[in-house]
């Protein structure tokens, strides 16, 4: 499901991006919540290192809004705070 979201958005999910993704579910198991982009930052840093918990890579691989986008792909609720 989530290759067909993505494709519906343009983007071809790699390694990268299933990493950031299941570190999006294991945020919403661990939280009951979707991240929004500052504590999804620090979570990646967290459990990825300091190279990847940075916004630009984030953004990167999820361009426009991160949280919003890799969570829609991850098939997890849309963040609280976004728009």
């Amino acid at each position: 499901m989530a290759e067909q979201i993505a494709a519906a958005e343009s983007l071809a999910l790699t390694p990268a991006h299933w990493e950031v993704l299941e570190l999006l579910r294991s945020y919403y198991q661990q939280f009951d919540a979707s991240p929004a982009m500052r504590p999804l930052v620090k979570y990646c840093a967290l459990k990825l290192g300091a190279d990847k918990g940075k916004s630009i890579y984030l953004m990167s691989l999820f361009p426009g809004s991160p949280a919003k986008l890799g969570s829609k792909i991850a098939g997890l609720p849309k963040p609280d705070n976004c728009l």
